[in-house]
């Protein structure tokens, strides 16, 4: 007999329907399964029979042929354990259910429970999508499927619960549906900015990066707490929209990275690769494509910490990501894309020693030495960096001086303006997929952004004596729209343009 059984793949960030067909023929006692499966897939075959076992139903002794349609995408990960059990259940007639309905998916243990699965929420997704009355997926996952709406998520403990419940003999109640809103929320950063002594000028290219989504780079000698801003950066960061942490949590779900139980990504990510990291580590790769760093960062933070120490040729291959906030990986299995709209921080030492141009300590490094050191960070991956800023060492009596530390705002008051601010730039950008003033073209700097004749004349004179690339100047005024977002001010001034050209470097400039 043959049965027919209703799952999913995923593919990028998105799932495609697979159909799993399972027949049962008279002949030498054979379990086959074909279909391009991978490793994982073809190990099916020892844990669905445990399953069956161990869950009080017989194994047919027939010649067992699986079947993964389309046949000609490439299949990987145990999630297909469930429909192809479910699947010769029916076609041993053991059980006679109607399951043209529904979409099963979930990994099996040896003792017949179902395990926690990765790319649950682009199969709810899917099955929305097609129009399905429900999906069949572990209890454990079962959060994740209940944030999207308009879908019946049935969460199974095991195939047994499954089998009695086709059976008439349980029921097996659909999961609530969760309300996004009730569950984003602001990072518990590591550091708050009240606790950083010094570097105002610092913490205001912080507190803009956050609002306009800006890519930064800090240069300082060590100590100097570029770190420690860095690490500070996520509790000033927006809430997550509800649009985003959905983009986000699709990410994390695909890679297993969303922790068991939990049903979204609530806060914004924060990733920090070691400078070790290779190319597709950051970007992403491999045989099976599956994303990197950068995607990982998408609507969060990527911190790159001793920025010039990373590969050459792994820094080389941010340029696209951070251009055009995504990574297309081709490979001969196919080609997949991935979000990547990340708020890049680096940092850096200006030498190898660290104290080139400090004001307390001599730098003993070369000039050749201290030049080859800079130019391991290119001008085509600086001019893509909105925001420059330096981090000089902290003066010794700030940091025994209290009443001065205590003037210093707090996250939570910055957070708040930084809010305020995005909320401004949603509006602006309603019914377009832009999220923040970082993320505008061309076009839409010239007509959201329009300077006044007096900032024309000012961008001309700094255009000539800054040496600003095309590139460079609309990064400026994208800067500019975000200052006078956080001062709630309609039009561009002169003052707001004035600040963002002090976040550009000069020609020579490391």
């Amino acid at each position: 007999m043959l049965a027919k059984i209703s799952s999913g793949a995923t593919v990028g960030l998105n799932a495609t329907l697979i159909d799993v067909e399972v027949d049962i023929a008279n002949g030498l006692p054979t379990f086959t399964i074909v279909g391009l499966p991978d490793k994982a897939v073809e190990e099916s075959r020892e844990r669905v029979r445990s399953a069956l076992k161990n869950s009080g139903a017989d194994f047919p002794m027939s010649r067992i042929t699986v079947n993964l349609a389309p046949a000609d995408l490439p299949k990987a990960g145990p999630a297909y354990d469930l429909p192809i059990a479910l699947g010769i259940l029916i076609a041993s007639e053991q059980i006679r259910p109607d399951v043209k309905k529904y979409l099963f998916y979930g990994e099996l243990s040896l003792d017949g429970n179902l395990r926690h699965t990765n790319g649950i929420l682009p199969l709810a997704y899917l099955a929305k999508e097609k129009k399905f009355d429900g999906v069949f997926i572990p209890r454990i996952n079962d959060q994740e499927a209940s944030v999207v709406r308009g879908i019946k998520v049935y969460p199974v403990e095991s195939l047994l619960e499954l089998v009695r419940f086709f059976s008439g003999t349980v029921k097996i109640i659909p999961s609530k549906q969760i309300s996004l809103s009730s569950l984003l929320k602001t990072v518990e950063a590591e550091f708050d900015f009240s606790e950083i002594i010094g570097q105002e000028q610092a913490k205001r290219a912080m507190e803009i990066a956050a609002a306009g989504n800006h890519n930064i780079f800090m240069k300082g000698s060590p100590g100097s707490g570029k770190t420690m801003l860095s690490r500070a950066l996520p509790g000033i960061l927006p809430v997550l929209t509800e649009d985003e942490a959905l983009e986000v949590t699709k990410i994390y779900s695909i890679t297993g990275n969303l922790p068991p139980g939990q049903a979204i990504v609530t806060t914004r990510p924060f990733r920090s690769p070691h400078h070790t990291t290779s190319r597709i580590g950051l970007i992403g790769g491999g045989t099976n494509p599956s994303p990197g760093e950068v995607s990982l960062a998408h609507r969060g933070v990527l911190f790159l910490d001793e920025f010039p120490e990373f590969p050459r040729n792994v820094l080389e291959s941010l340029r696209q990501p951070m251009e055009d906030g995504i990574v297309t990986i081709s490979r001969a299995k196919g080609t997949v894309s991935y979000p990547a709209k990340f708020l890049l921080v680096a940092a850096s030492n200006p030498c190898p020693c660290g104290y080139f141009g400090d004001a307390k300590r001599r730098c003993k490094c070369l000039p050749g030495t201290i030049s080859r050191y800079q130019k391991r960070v290119s001008g085509p991956i600086l001019d893509r960096i909105d925001i420059h800023v330096s981090v000089p060492s902290v003066d010794t009596q700030k940091l025994i001086d209290i009443k001065s530390n205590s003037k210093s705002k707090s996250s939570k008051e910055i957070q708040e303006k930084v809010q305020k601010a995005r909320d401004i730039q949603i509006k602006r950008f309603r019914g377009t997929r832009i999220r923040s003033n970082a993320e505008m073209s061309t076009k839409n700097v010239k007509e959201l952004a329009p300077l006044s004749q007096e900032c024309r004349t000012m961008m001309i004179s700094a255009t000539a004596t800054m040496d600003l690339t095309a590139r460079s100047y609309f990064k400026v005024v994208k800067i500019t729209r975000t200052i006078a977002d956080l001062e709630g001010a309609t039009d561009i001034s002169t003052t707001h343009l004035a600040e963002a050209l002090q976040y550009r470097p000069m020609q020579d400039d490391f």
